[in-house]
């Protein structure tokens, strides 16, 4: 297990490795998705054959490997709390992470609306690439031009002031660096949740959240990928609400248990628009399949919302296995791989200093 107090030289490099893998992966998963999203089982079969899509494919704009708002978010995610590490090293992760990631979502915002980077942007926001608009979440568009900061001690349980009847998967695709932040599970649930907040107000929309941040916790520690989701649950039942998110979770048990993948059992977890199942496909994935490459391509071949399912499997795989496992030429033609790299591994330096 992953001593968050104390690492050893070697537990930095496998943490570093988990932070690396987790964002890498999911812009693995998102490229792969994102060409099919939308499309049904059978029409993903009808232009790609039987297996539906075997790897990257050619997306809206005829070429590969393009990334979508799912990772634009999780990046912007990640600059977010790094500036909260920077600035809080000595106090704490408390108080200000909410504004700083409130503020980070703002200037993704920002990338929506604008052809390029403004004059004298820096950071993320002064990325060419990531200035592209792939079908965002309109939950997210409309939560964002409200200036809405979660408060970072509220109680869970009640729909949020912002969209309080949207649980889209919006949040939760975005929501893996919590989990990477070297905080404890819980600790990264109520983040996750509150922040998820800032757009999806619906408890099950900010719960999935929580519990995915908690997964991702769980597994930066060393836990099994089950053994994670099984403590996740029990996090989640301290909450009143969470029977929707828990029952989603449970339904991905089970279906993990009985082997025998196939894209029609993935279609009986739901399409993955909404967080909880988004949540339970990726899960359910990353559980049956014991091989990166299949498990993510079964996480994107389904009627749904492909490219969140992808990205939010292939956190769960790179948050597990690390960078060295994912697949080296899908890798290579991902969108931003370079940039992604250098924000997981500041990210990481930044958290193992904090």
């Amino acid at each position: 297990m992953y001593d968050r107090l104390n690492p050893s030289w070697e537990a930095t490099a496998v943490y570093r490795a988990r932070v690396r893998g987790c964002l890498l992966g999911g812009a693995i998963g998102d490229a792969l998705g994102y060409p099919i999203e939308f499309a049904s089982l059978d029409r993903i079969r009808g232009m790609h054959g039987a297996r539906g899509v075997t790897g990257l494919v050619p997306g809206g704009e005829g070429v590969i490997g393009r990334v979508t708002d799912d990772t634009q978010m999780t990046l912007f995610t990640v600059e977010g709390l790094r500036q909260a590490h920077d600035r809080e090293r000595h106090k704490g992760i408390g108080g200000g992470w909410s504004r700083l990631v409130r503020e980070a979502y703002g200037r993704w915002f920002d990338t929506q609306r604008l052809p390029s980077p403004p004059e004298g942007a820096t950071g993320l926001a002064a990325q060419p690439w990531l200035y592209a608009r792939r079908a965002p979440g309109n939950a997210c568009l409309s939560g964002l031009a409200q200036d809405f900061v979660p408060d970072p001690l509220a109680e869970l349980g009640r729909p949020g002031p912002v969209n309080s009847d949207s649980k889209g998967c919006g949040a939760v695709m975005r929501s893996a660096p919590f989990g990477l932040s070297r905080v404890p599970a819980e600790t990264a649930f109520g983040m996750a949740a509150r922040s998820a907040q800032t757009t999806h107000g619906h408890p099950t929309g900010y719960y999935s959240s929580g519990a995915f941040a908690a997964i991702v916790a769980h597994l930066v520690e060393g836990d099994s990928l089950e053994g994670a989701v099984l403590r996740a649950l029990r996090l989640l039942a301290r909450y009143p609400g969470h029977e929707e998110t828990t029952a989603a979770l449970r339904g991905a048990l089970d279906l993990a248990a009985e082997g025998a993948p196939t894209a029609e059992k993935v279609e009986t977890l739901g399409a993955g628009w909404i967080a909880e199942e988004a949540l339970a496909i990726a899960v359910y994935c990353a559980l049956v399949e014991p091989e990166i490459q299949h498990a993510l391509l079964l996480s994107v071949n389904h009627s749904g919302d492909s490219d969140s399912t992808g990205a939010i499997c292939g956190n769960l795989l790179g948050a597990h296995h690390g960078d060295h496992r994912l697949p080296h030429e899908w890798l290579e033609r991902v969108e931003g791989r370079a940039e992604i790299t250098v924000v997981a591994d500041d990210f990481a330096s930044e958290c193992v200093r904090h």
